[in-house]
C-alpha cells in the first residue's frame, strides 16, 4: 500500500491534468465555431458560463459525496463526464451540442477540482504532503493551461481542427481512466457509490474563520481567468488582428502556467502572507489588462496574463493550503468543494457582465469595466487579508 501511494498522487495528479484540460479545450476553437455557426460575442460568454454553472451545480450538490463514497469513484465518474463532453463536442451539429459538451465538462471538472485535490494530498506520504499540495493546485491550474495550447496548436497545424483536439483528449481520457482505477482508496469505511445522495457542502466551525478570505482572494483570482479564458480569443482577433490558432492558445495558457509558477513562491512566503501578497499581484495584472484594452496593444495583454497568473496562483495555493489543514479529515472533499464554488463564482458572473456590456460599450469597454470592479475586489480582500496576517500568529 505504501508504495502505492508513494506514486499514487502523482497518478491522481496526472489524472486531475487531463480533465481540467478538456475543460479549456474549445477556448481557441471559439473563433471557428462562430463561423461554422453563426453566433454573438455574448452567446460565447453565455456557452462558457454554462461550464461553470455545471461545475458550481456538481459542487453544491455532490462536493462532499467522496468524503462518503470514496475519492476514487467520484474521479472515475468524472473522467466518464469528461468522455462524454469529447463526444458531444465531436459530434457537433448546432449550439445545442457546444451546450451539451460545455455543460457535461462542467460536471466533470466540478467532480474533480475537490475530490482529487484531497485524493492527491491523502496519497501523497507524509514526507512528501507540502510537495503535494503544489501537485494538487499545479495539476490544476496546469491542465487548464494544457488545454488551449493543445487545441490551439493543433488547429493550427493539423487536420480537422475541429475534430483532432477531442480525438487527443479521448485517448488521454482512456488512459486516466486505467490510471485512476488503480488507485488505492484513501476514505476508510467508504460506502458503495449507489449510496450516495446530493448534499451541500458543509463548513464545520473551525473552518469558517480561514474560509471567508480564503473564498475571497480565490473568487478574485479566477475572474481574471476566466476573462482570459472567455474573451480574449475574441479581442486578439478582432482587436489586435491575432488569428493564429497557436498564438492564442499560447497567450491564454501563459495565465495557467504563471499561477503554477506562483504556487512555487507560497512556501517561502507562508500561506497566509501568499494570499494578500497574490492579491496584490493580481491587481498589477489587471492594470495591465486595462492597459492592453485601453491601447489595443498586445505586449501588456502578454504581460496581464503572467502577472495576474502569478498573483492568481500565489492566492490559491495559499487558499488551498490553509482551508485544507484546517478542515477535519472527514469533511475534508467537501470544505475544498465549497471553496471552488466561490471560485467558479467568480468565473462566470464577472465573465457574464463582460459579455453583457459588449453589446452597449464594445469588447475592449466592457473589459475596462470588468478590470476596474476586480481590481477594487482585489485591493479590498488583499488589505483585509494583510491585515489579518500581521495581527495572528503565523502558522
Amino acid at each position: 500500500m505504501t508504495d502505492r501511494r508513494r506514486s499514487g498522487y502523482l497518478g491522481a495528479a496526472g489524472a486531475f491534468a487531463v480533465c481540467m484540460a478538456g475543460t479549456t479545450l474549445p477556448t481557441p476553437l471559439y473563433g471557428l465555431y462562430q463561423e461554422r455557426i453563426g453566433f454573438s460575442e455574448l452567446m460565447v460568454t453565455v456557452v462558457f458560463a454554462v461550464y461553470a454553472l455545471g461545475v458550481i451545480g456538481v459542487l453544491l450538490l455532490f462536493g462532499n459525496v467522496s468524503d462518503a463514497v470514496g475519492r476514487r469513484p467520484v474521479l472515475l465518474c468524472g473522467l466518464a463526464c469528461a468522455g462524454a463532453s469529447a463526444v458531444a463536442f465531436l459530434a457537433e451539429q448546432g449550439l445545442a451540442w457546444l451546450f451539451a459538451g460545455r455543460l457535461l465538462s462542467g460536471f466533470a471538472a466540478g467532480l474533480f477540482t475537490g475530490t482529487a485535490t484531497a485524493y492527491v494530498l491523502e496519497l501523497a506520504p507524509p514526507e512528501r504532503r507540502a510537495r503535494a499540495g503544489f501537485v494538487a493546485t499545479a495539476a490544476n491550474m496546469g491542465g487548464l493551461g494544457c488545454g488551449p495550447l493543445l487545441a490551439g496548436l493543433l488547429a493550427q497545424y493539423a487536420p480537422g481542427p475541429l475534430v483532432l483536439p477531442f480525438a487527443a483528449h479521448l485517448a488521454l481520457l482512456a488512459l486516466s481512466w486505467a490510471v485512476a482505477w488503480a488507485l488505492p482508496e484513501t476514505v476508510a469505511g467508504a460506502r458503495p457509490l449507489r449510496t450516495a445522495r446530493p448534499r451541500r457542502p458543509a463548513l464545520p466551525a473551525e473552518v469558517r474563520g480561514v474560509f471567508v478570505p480564503a473564498a475571497i482572494a480565490a473568487f478574485a483570482g479566477f475572474s481574471l481567468l476566466g476573462v482570459f479564458t472567455s474573451v480574449s480569443p475574441a479581442f486578439l482577433a478582432e482587436d489586435l488582428g491575432v488569428r493564429n490558432h497557436a498564438a492564442v492558445g499560447l497567450i491564454v495558457a501563459a495565465a495557467f502556467f504563471a499561477s503554477t509558477v506562483g504556487q512555487l513562491l507560497v512556501p517561502r512566503l507562508g500561506a497566509r502572507r501568499a494570499i494578500p501578497l497574490g492579491c496584490l499581484v493580481l491587481i498589477g495584472g489587471l492594470g495591465l489588462l486595462a492597459l492592453s484594452l485601453a491601447t489595443a496593444t498586445l505586449a501588456p495583454l502578454v504581460l496581464a496574463a503572467l502577472v495576474g497568473g502569478a498573483g492568481q496562483g500565489m492566492a490559491l495555493r495559499g487558499a488551498v493550503g490553509e482551508v485544507a489543514d484546517a478542515a477535519p479529515a472527514r469533511h475534508r472533499g467537501g470544505v475544498l468543494s465549497a471553496l471552488f464554488v466561490v471560485a467558479y463564482l467568480g468565473i462566470s458572473i464577472p465573465v457574464i457582465g463582460v459579455g453583457l456590456l459588449s453589446g452597449p460599450l464594445g469588447l475592449a469597454d466592457a473589459g475596462l469595466v470588468f478590470t476596474a470592479c476586480m481590481a477594487a475586489l482585489a485591493a479590498a480582500s488583499g488589505a483585509f487579508l494583510l491585515r489579518r496576517a500581521r495581527s495572528s500568529p503565523a502558522t
